[in-house]
């Protein structure tokens, strides 16, 4: 097994010398289309670190977000893993931003101006890991309103002079004002999604009360079409588009009257089309959008009433004519339909609804679904039980 200094010299080796001209815009722009194609947070902080790194030869760069109200430095070193918080203030990324000036070490074991700094820092981590924090070069950077937003910081220059230089500086300096104003686009566009999910549950919860459900029907049923998504194969991004847009499946309810929503009997033909008419009606309430959330939110409500054998409605689509979305959904509804109590019935027994799911499959509900639906079916128990509405029956009763 090779030690830590054999691989910071194969790294050293990988850069013989600063990139040249050329090399810096194809850095540039390989980086920025990356960063253009992207939402993710996580993703975006590990884009730019590897631009910042790439573009002046360092071993490390960590790219830090203020968050002000907390008064808090925070970052991430790798894609998924929690994220690293520090008091606002704290060392020379702390200073940098207080300052608004740029940080340049050559190294930091010498260096006088910023040790008392460092010692808590990079050379108490030193210590603890054997790496060798030397040349560290920090740079704040601001949002589209001039103000410092985070900073990058670089540790150890790789080629053989092993310091930063003025062009370093210039040429993360150019990264981190890209950064900034990237980094506010894509926390606005999270704040604008989670705007978004949270009216759609809201809206949701509110077409599913006026039918006297609770709102743990459109948690169980997010869920549900979250565990079925992932189980057909669909990526974590889209499971989790299906998973938000769930719950808005049933929001034309809310034009249905009460009369027919909470009637205990069965309906009457003409009731049974009011009734129908919700999946259009959804759909109409949210197609003008052009928001993704919102969008796979209006499909959901217009087909999962579909049936795989073309006999359900409003459209009467069939087979795979059916979006995935509304397939998924059906799936999810139904089943929990059949596993609550209802104002018109009482909840099924599971050996029930597997038996029927079974009847149904190629029929009603896609047949590759319904095996997924049986291959994850503990983990389908598991969110019925986590969100029962034992608590509403109990209310119920007293």
């Amino acid at each position: 097994m090779r030690d830590k200094q054999d691989l910071t010299q194969d790294m050293k080796s990988t850069y013989q010398q600063n990139v040249n001209p050329e090399q810096m815009l194809k850095i540039i722009f390989d980086y920025t289309a990356k960063i253009a194609s992207t939402n993710d947070l996580d993703q975006v902080l590990m884009y730019m670190a590897d631009m910042g790194r790439e573009m002046i030869a360092a071993d490390r760069c960590t790219v830090w977000v203020l968050d002000r109200e907390r008064q808090q430095l925070w970052t991430r070193v790798a894609h998924g893993v929690e994220e690293i918080r520090m008091p606002a203030h704290s060392g020379l990324v702390g200073h940098a931003i207080r300052t608004e000036q740029p940080v340049f070490i050559d190294d930091a074991y010498t260096d006088t101006t910023y040790r008392n700094m460092l010692k808590d820092g990079a050379l108490k981590i030193d210590q603890q890991t054997g790496y060798r924090t030397k040349a560290i070069i920090v740079v704040p950077f601001r949002n589209n309103d001039g103000e410092i937003f985070g900073a990058y910081q670089a540790i150890n220059k790789m080629t053989a002079e092993q310091v930063f230089s003025e062009k370093d500086l210039e040429y993360i300096s150019l990264a981190a004002s890209y950064s900034g104003k990237s980094l506010e686009s894509v926390q606005l566009q999270r704040e604008i999604e989670e705007t978004q999910k949270e009216i759609i549950f809201t809206m949701g919860e509110i077409g599913e009360s006026r039918s006297k459900e609770t709102g743990n029907h459109v948690k169980r049923v997010a869920e549900y079409s979250y565990i079925l998504a992932r189980g057909l194969g669909l990526s974590e991004d889209e499971a989790e588009l299906i998973r938000i847009a769930s719950p808005m499946h049933d929001i034309g309810k809310v034009a249905i009257p009460d009369s027919i929503l909470q009637k205990p009997g069965k309906l009457t033909a003409e009731e049974y089309t009011i009734m129908k008419s919700h999946t259009n009606i959804g759909y109409q309430l949210l197609n003008n959008s052009r928001r993704r959330i919102l969008q796979a939110a209006a499909i959901v409500a217009h087909q999962h009433h579909e049936k795989w054998n073309g006999q359900g409605y409003p459209q009467g689509l069939k087979g795979e004519d059916i979006h995935i979305y509304g397939r998924i959904t059906a799936i999810a509804d139904v089943f929990d339909a059949l596993a609550s109590d209802r104002v018109y019935k009482k909840a099924w027994e599971l050996d029930r609804i597997v038996k029927l799911f079974e009847e149904e499959r190629g029929e009603h509900f896609d047949p590759r679904l319904v095996d997924v639906f049986q291959d994850h079916l503990a983990d389908i128990l598991a969110v019925r039980d986590r969100y029962s509405d034992i608590w509403e029956e109990h209310s119920a009763e007293q």
